[in-house]
């Protein structure tokens, strides 16, 4: 779509405004633009007059011309064939530098004197309109004989070309443009002011309009008795600038218009739509073979809104015509077209994408401008018919709005945005828009596009950037992070090292019971078990685990890594979610590093592939109510301060029953175990200092009471401590000798070694005032 900055200022008052400021607004606001063209004409070119024209005593085609140019007359020699006596013209005085590069002096020309050039457009640096002069007129606005050209604002344009998506036809035309505009710079839009004069002769006595069924179209005719028409400077100058020239003179003022208001217009001849003996136009509009309106006289005039025939265009410029405003909706036609496409006109595009409803006013402001640059009369008041059309309704409230751009808009600011862009917004509420969606812009239909007008028109950048917050429902249900986290954990087991194994839910009840195991109820007890083998529901999943390991060391192997995560059963038959994990046998395969004897699992190695799996757990000393734990290697786990399951070695008697080596195993409750998203933490970026201390116990202490006075003592920079090792021997007597190692890390700096010692003289201080230990 092009534009030019003054036929923009026809609809729009752009005064105080830059070319430039406007080209950055209409980025702004998403109409992007191509291109920026600056039209300049040279200086010492003046308006003058032709006083008179004579032809060259010796040349033909040459004229001498006396040519007033404000200060003084100048003989001018022109070539021209469209020059003659009283026409005003752009005429370039000696001393002018064309555009080509050629300066202007006094020659003579088959011995003629010759003081100047009367300019075409072109030789000026203009685009062509055209063979001949520029005949200048007032359309171009006033001016003053021997006035610089320099100083018209129609000669000295600025064009500007924007690319739009294909939902913006209401702006592929100057005046929908200017709407927008009007929003961005919230100046208003200049209307068109509809006349009709009454004392001229009815239209109703020449033409009629018929239609068999109402096709979606909207219609206006006016008749015009043609005569000396002449297009206006302006008008060709910017359908030069727009590159869209036409034949004739009637053409190119319906294109004009069309370019102007955004309302389709054709031009047909009068006699094309009655019989010779008759005076009445019988114009039909109907439906043919294969859908489309159509409008005929004696035969097919044209196709509405695709293509016009030749036979009923208007070939001379006089004569009886009938001109046509039509608006047919885009998304009918585009529809059709794709259905059954057909040859389409120049018009077409503009119809396809969304033209001008507001007819009327497009109809009478290329009438009146008929009227301006011609001889011709126009009947008075017009043919029309109108398909009945109510504006969709969006309704929006003042939050919505808000919460989607992410700011708050001022009410006042949204109304007047809408009010610029033609939207009306009368029936709405202090808290809530109702707003009517004008027919021109087919592409509003939800609240989401209502929005997107509000952030064009406010700016993007001018919107405070903020952190995005999804506003939506989870629809994911509980069911299925239930099913992720089972997943995640299976995944960690399986990495590593460790094979899922899978058992029935039964299991025996003499095993179980013999381990000291609690077994379902005898009234809640199964009926009919599949095997007396599997007689009861499970209350842990260790003695499955148990027997698929004595069955894999049975198959050779001599290390055994399994885990299962299934259900288990209270003696209430309440089920539970736990998750079991053994190990027994070699702690790696034979290799070179280990001479093919590689060592047995431990319970550290234990801790730590449970660890990797879990995540941090803490260990505390803890005696099963079961009989298959190792007495002295059994602790129950801690995770976030709360007892999650058991972790031990299998009894020695236990591990013969089943022909196992040294075995380790933990149960934990499923649903004890963290998942979620990972909190960040602060990390410092100076250096840790590592401290070991070996400090006297008692052998009875434990060292749960021990970790629990440290952490009392609420030392900052401690990140964390753990016991390095213990000793005994007969010197020591009762007590022991434990080793503590504790990391310090400040936030702030790298501790110096007086901080070190302030945090470690601290603990133990508490160590001495609470359980009495000290140094070693």
């Amino acid at each position: 779509m092009i534009v030019t900055k003054s036929w923009l200022n026809e609809w729009i008052d752009l005064s105080g405004i830059s070319t430039d400021e406007i080209a950055k607004t209409f980025n702004s606001i998403g109409l992007e633009v191509d291109r920026v063209h600056e039209y300049r004409t040279p200086k010492k070119i003046v308006f003058g007059r032709v006083l008179e024209c004579e032809k060259h005593p010796d040349a033909d085609k040459l004229n001498v011309c006396q040519v007033d140019i404000g200060t003084s007359v100048r003989q001018i020699v022109c070539g021209a064939s469209n020059v003659r006596a009283g026409l005003h013209v752009v005429v370039a005085t000696v001393g002018a530098e064309m555009p080509s590069g050629l300066i202007i002096k006094p020659v003579k020309l088959r011995g003629v004197e010759s003081e100047g050039m009367i300019c075409s457009a072109t030789e000026i640096g203009l685009p062509d309109i055209g063979e001949g002069i520029i005949e200048v007129d007032e359309s171009i606005g006033d001016y003053k004989i021997g006035q610089d050209i320099t100083e018209n604002a129609i000669l000295n344009d600025d064009l500007i070309e924007i690319e739009l998506t294909a939902n913006r036809g209401d702006c592929l035309s100057v005046r929908g443009v200017a709407r927008d505009l009007s929003a961005a710079f919230d100046r208003p839009v200049k209307e068109y002011t509809v006349t009709d004069n009454d004392d001229k002769r009815g239209i109703g006595r020449i033409v009629s309009l018929s239609y068999e069924k109402n096709l979606d179209v909207n219609l206006r005719y006016k008749a015009i008795d043609l005569k000396e028409l002449v297009p206006p400077l302006v008008v060709k100058l910017r359908l030069a600038q727009i590159e869209d020239l036409r034949e004739t003179c009637v053409e190119s003022m319906m294109l004009y218009v069309t370019q102007s208001t955004g309302v389709i217009l054709r031009a047909y001849k009068h006699d094309f739509f009655k019989d010779e003996d008759e005076k009445m136009a019988k114009v039909t509009l109907s439906e043919d073979e294969r859908g489309y309106a159509v409008i005929k006289g004696k035969e097919r005039a044209s196709t509405v809104g695709i293509i016009q025939e030749k036979s009923s265009m208007v070939i001379g410029d006089e004569g009886l015509i009938l001109i046509e405003a039509s608006y047919i909706p885009p998304e009918i036609i585009s529809k059709k077209m794709a259905e059954t496409k057909i040859e389409s006109g120049p018009m077409f595009y503009k119809t396809s994408r969304g033209s001008e409803p507001a007819l009327e006013g497009g109809l009478s402001y290329c009438v009146d401008l008929i009227e301006k640059y011609s001889n011709s009369s126009t009947f008075s008041g017009m043919i029309e018919l109108s398909d009945a059309h109510k504006d969709r309704t969006v309704v929006v409230t003042k939050q919505e709005i808000d919460e989607l751009i992410g700011a708050n808009i001022d009410k006042l600011v949204i109304t007047k945005i809408l009010k610029n862009l033609g939207f009306d917004t009368s029936k709405s509420s202090t808290d809530k828009f109702a707003i009517s969606v004008p027919q021109f812009r087919h592409d509003i239909v939800n609240k989401q596009d209502i929005i997107e007008e509000i952030v064009r028109m406010v700016g993007i950048d001018n919107i405070p950037a903020k952190p995005f917050i999804l506003s939506e429902a989870n629809r994911l249900e509980d069911n299925y992070f239930e099913y992720k986290k089972r997943s995640v954990f299976r995944h960690r087991a399986a990495s590593s090292g460790f094979f899922e194994s899978v058992h029935f839910v039964f299991d025996e009840k003499k095993v179980l019971n013999s381990y000291g195991f609690e077994t379902t109820k005898e009234d809640l007890e199964l009926i009919n078990p599949i095997v007396q083998t599997l007689d009861t529901l499970r209350p842990t999943l260790l003695t499955g685990l148990l027997k698929a390991a004595s069955m894999n060391v049975k198959n050779g192997y001599d290390s055994v890594r399994l885990f299962e995560l299934g259900s288990v059963f209270s003696p209430l038959r309440e089920e539970s979610l736990k998750m079991a994990m053994l190990f027994s046998g070699a702690r790696e395969a034979e290799s070179l590093s280990n001479t093919g004897k590689p060592q047995r699992v431990d319970f550290a190695l234990f801790v730590q592939k449970v660890s990797n799996i879990i995540g941090d757990i803490t260990l505390r000393q803890y005696e099963t109510k079961h009989t298959l734990s190792h007495i002295y290697q059994s602790a129950e786990v801690i995770i976030d301060g709360q007892v999650a399951g058991e972790l031990f070695r299998v009894h020695p008697n236990v591990e013969k029953e089943y022909d196992l080596d040294v075995t380790y195993v933990c149960e934990l409750d499923f649903d004890k175990i963290p998942y979620g998203l990972k909190t960040v933490q602060k990390s410092s970026k100076y250096q840790a200092s590592f401290r070991d201390l070996s400090i006297i116990v008692p052998q009875t202490l434990s060292y749960e009471t021990i970790k629990g006075v440290i952490e009392k003592s609420a030392i900052n920079e401690l990140v964390r401590f753990y016991p390095v090792d213990k000793y005994k021997d007969e010197t020591l007597g009762t007590d022991m000798s434990l080793s503590l190692r504790f990391v310090l890390q400040s936030h702030e700096k790298t501790l110096e070694e007086e901080d070190i010692n302030v945090a470690i003289e601290t603990i133990l201080t508490n160590l001495k005032d609470e359980l009495g230990v000290g140094l070693r």
